[in-house]
This record gives structure tokens, C-alpha cells and sequence, in this order.
């Protein structure tokens, strides 16, 4: 079993006497429904659980009246073998988006606040199924994604005492022993090429077969391809996987990561596409990093909706767009040009996104700066550049002198730690984890 993070934030909800239901949100095959199942297990005397995609007939529960009391009796008479027990019972609704009227339901079990309810499922940002009475204020969200590199690092046998001794030089800003650096830039590389989609990850643990891996990844690329189409509707179709499938051209073969549409059809505008992409955001199949125009606090209040760049929501998708040739050139490290710097980008993006800050870059083309990513945390900004060399950081370094509400900044690259006189901290990209 893979360990998560998201099991001790399930159990901190839990433990909160006041709770809300529970929404666990993600994009598929993020390993929401297995991650549920072992809590409740650990966690609870029993489960109900109810896949709305399984069983499409149990939304007959929900039909009726949507009183608590109403709904218990329907699930004794559906699941009779259960005790359905207040306090001890998890009611587990999967693939919730399937059913309107369950989503509805949420705000009433939450008052009743007898019995724990989690629910999860896909798209659920969507408007194809968008109920009438979303239950504002009678849920709790937790965002899931496919594993990060820590949880990779576990799933590969590497113990939490390893990984605080290497945060350690983090934390004191030294030299990483190159011994350890190496085997960690190892590492780094191989979550680069197999990703965080669970099903990946664990057939890389226990076969480490790349090939093998490789068909997973294209499975799973087919099943979102899928989800476009059966989903999306109509007069989105073939723009949003048009636009999807776009993204290993526009962040791994030019220097300019921007999402232009002239990469989709030749003549593309956004007038014609920007709503599919929209719909991509909606569905967690991609996230946005968007332009700001200054780098001030609240970035949101200079960001730019028209101009940014377009992310897979795991670098699985995006690596399992190219052939296998790529995953070859990623771990024996041989990439180079613009595939090395935009993989080394989307690397980052993903780690950062996972982490779920909100993504913006700047770029001035009269002062020709250009950093790759800005994040807020606790009001301050970070300003981030990501080197596929050592090279010189030098929009960072003139943001450092210029901007005196800035007073750190990273630079992420293939090589070890440093400190410069300016307050710029390089850091192997590995390292992107401790951010």
C-alpha cells in the first residue's frame, strides 16, 4: 500500500466534533476511492459505500424525501447486513457527481451531524451535472493528487529519518555530500519519468519495468481522453483534446512555455478556444499559470486571464504524450535543449501545484525579465526560476535589488546548493518538495 499525506488530514477531519461532510476532489485515477476505503477500514466499525457509476440504481435512494431519517431507512432496506450505527458508520458516496440529488443531500446530513459522510469523484467542477442546491457552507474540501515526489520517495522504501536528513540542508542552507545528491537526482528523475499516478508509481515499485510503466501511463492518458469526450459537451469534444493533447508541443519542443493556440491548428484564436480550455481547468485535467503584470501582493489583482501557461495535473500525462524515448533520455539523463528546460519547468509546476499554491509568472519584454514562477505564502512572494544548467539568475537578481518587499527567492537547478550575497538560494530540484 502506498502511504499518503491526505490519511492525516482524513483523520484530523475526523477528529473535529463539528464537521461538515467531507469532499475529496481530484482528477481520476488519483487513488481518491482507494484512500477512502483503507480509513474507513482503519477508522470506522463499518462502511456504506455507494459508486454511483457501480451502481446507478442507488441514486433511487436519494430520489425521495432528503431528510436523514428518510435516507437511513432506504439504506437499511438496500444494505440490510448493516448496523448503520450513528458515530461508528462511514456513509462513503463515490463517484458522487453521478447523482445530483446525493450531492444536495450533503447540507442535511451535515446538520444531522449523526453520521460521517465523505464523498468523492471526478469533474466535480464541471457544469454538465451542476445540481440546484449546491450545499455551500455544509462541506468540507480536500484537494487530492497524485503522489508527490515524497510520497514517491516512500513508495520506494525510502524511510522519513532519510528524507529529514536530507531537509536538514535544506533548513541550514549547505552543500547536499555529493553522494547523497546523486542518488537523489536519481531518484528525482526516475518520479520525472513514471510521475505520481498511483497504478504508475506502484507497478514501478515492485516490477521496475519502464515498459510497463509506459503502458499504464498511455492507459490512463486514453482514460482522460475518454473523460474529454464523453463529458465535455458537444461543441467541446474535439477542441479540449485538441487542446490537451497540444501541451507536450507547447512546454517540450518550443522556448516560449506561453500556451498559444497556433500550436492547436494553424489560425487558432482564442475567441475559439479559450472555453475548452476553461473546461480542461474545471475538470482537474490542467492547471494554470497565469501572467502578472507587476510583482506585487495580491498577485491575483495584476494576473492576466488571456496570457499564461497550461500544465498537466501530473507530469505522467504530459511525459506519456511523447514516445518512450523520453522516459530513456530522463533517467540516463541525456536530454537537452528545450525538452531538458521544459521538463525541468513542468517538474517544478507539478511539485508547486501539488502543494496547491496558485501558479503565476512574470515576463517583461522591454526589460526582458522573465521569471517562471511567482507564489504567495503567509503574504509574501516567492519569486522562483528554474535553470536546466547553473546559469546566472539575472531577473532574479535585479528583483532581489529592486524589489525591497521581496527578501527571498530560489532558483532550482541540476546541481547542488548555494547562497548568493542577495539572498537568491540555488537548490537541486529536488528539493522543490521542502518549498
Amino acid at each position: 500500500m502506498l502511504k499518503r499525506k491526505i490519511t492525516e488530514r482524513l483523520k484530523e477531519w475526523k477528529n473535529n466534533k463539528d464537521k461538515n461532510c467531507l469532499v475529496v476532489r481530484g482528477a481520476r485515477q488519483t487513488g481518491k476511492t482507494y484512500i477512502i476505503e483503507r480509513f474507513a477500514e482503519d477508522e470506522y466499525e463499518e462502511v456504506i459505500e455507494i459508486n454511483f457509476k457501480e451502481m446507478p440504481s442507488a441514486s433511487d435512494i436519494f430520489a425521495g424525501d432528503l431528510d436523514v431519517q428518510s435516507m437511513i431507512t432506504a439504506l437499511r432496506f438496500r444494505f440490510p447486513e448493516k448496523k448503520l450505527d450513528p458515530h461508528k458508520s462511514l456513509i462513503f458516496l463515490d463517484e458522487i457527481q453521478e447523482c445530483e440529488n446525493a450531492i444536495t443531500s450533503l447540507k442535511f446530513w451535515a446538520i444531522d451531524n449523526r453520521y460521517d459522510v465523505i464523498c468523492s469523484g471526478s469533474l466535480l467542477g464541471i457544469d454538465y451535472k451542476r445540481p440546484s442546491s449546491y450545499p455551500v457552507g455544509y462541506v468540507d474540501h480536500i484537494d487530492m493528487y497524485g503522489l508527490d515526489f515524497e510520497e514517491f520517495l516512500w513508495g520506494c522504501g525510502i524511510s522519513a529519518d532519510l528524507i529529514d536528513a536530507v531537509h536538514s540542508y535544506f533548513d541550514d542552507n549547505k552543500v547536499i555530500p555529493d553522494a547523497i545528491h546523486t542518488q537523489m537526482m536519481n531518484y528525482f528523475r526516475q518520479y520525472m519519468a513514471i510521475g505520481g499516478m498511483p497504478e504508475a508509481v506502484e507497478t514501478y515499485v515492485y516490477t521496475r519495468d519502464y515498459r510497463e510503466v509506459d503502458r499504464i501511463q498511455r492507459n490512463l492518458l486514453t482514460g482522460y481522453q475518454y473523460d474529454i469526450a464523453h463529458y465535455a459537451h458537444a461543441e467541446e469534444k474535439i477542441k479540449a483534446e485538441k487542446c490537451y493533447l497540444s501541451l507536450s508541443k507547447q512546454l517540450l519542443d518550443k522556448e516560449n512555455h506561453k500556451f498559444q493556440y497556433k500550436e492547436i491548428e494553424h489560425g487558432a484564436r482564442a475567441q475559439k478556444y479559450y472555453s475548452s480550455i476553461e473546461w480542461l481547468l474545471r475538470a482537474d485535467i490542467i492547471t494554470l499559470c497565469r501572467l502578472v503584470s507587476d510583482i506585487r501582493y495580491d498577485l491575483d489583482d495584476y494576473s492576466r486571464d488571456d496570457f499564461f501557461r497550461a500544465y498537466t495535473t501530473d507530469i505522467s500525462l504530459l511525459v506519456s504524450m511523447k514516445d518512450f524515448s523520453l522516459k530513456q533520455h530522463i533517467v540516463e539523463n541525456t536530454l537537452a535543449g528545450n525538452s531538458k528546460g521544459g521538463l525541468y519547468e513542468c517538474a517544478i509546476a507539478d511539485a508547486l501545484y501539488k502543494k496547491g499554491y496558485k501558479l503565476y509568472f512574470y515576463k517583461n519584454d522591454h526589460t526582458k525579465k522573465e521569471v517562471e514562477f511567482l507564489i504567495q505564502k503567509d503574504g509574501q512572494i516567492i519569486p522562483i526560476e528554474v535553470k536546466s544548467g547553473n546559469n546566472r539568475a539575472s531577473s532574479l537578481n535585479s528583483i532581489m535589488k529592486n524589489e525591497t518587499e521581496i527578501n527571498l527567492a530560489y532558483k532550482f537547478l541540476d546541481g547542488n546548493l548555494g547562497v548568493s550575497d542577495n539572498g537568491v538560494i540555488s537548490l537541486p530540484l529536488y528539493m522543490v518538495m521542502f518549498v
